[in-house]
């Protein structure tokens, strides 16, 4: 089931960021997530638009059974950003490669 496949690997995208130390115990202030800028990247870290708005929008989504997006190209933004990282991302974007292949090949 495609749902469950996708939730499978939120909980994995926050298990990876929680264990590479870029899980936040506070989240940003209110402004900062009202960012119209893709990624927030005005006012976030792509890390904290993964936790704060990806997210918790994918939980919702699959909670409420509703329709799962069609297009999903998350992955090269991740490798961008953990270019200039101090950290390898390898896992975090491999399974962000994951969900970009299940919601962009679904149907």
């Amino acid at each position: 089931m495609l749902a469950a496949d996708v939730a499978d690997g939120l909980l994995a995208i926050e298990t990876e960021l929680r264990r590479m130390a870029y899980w936040e115990s506070e989240p940003p202030p209110p402004e900062a997530l009202t960012s119209t800028q893709p990624f927030c990247m005005d006012t976030l870290g792509f890390h904290q638009w993964l936790q704060f708005i990806f997210l918790p929008r994918m939980k919702i989504i699959i909670e409420q059974d509703l329709a799962l997006p069609e297009v999903s190209g998350i992955a090269p933004m991740a490798e961008e950003f953990f270019r200039n990282e101090p950290v390898s991302g390898s896992a975090l974007v491999n399974e962000l490669a994951r969900i970009d292949s299940l919601l962009s090949d679904k149907a």
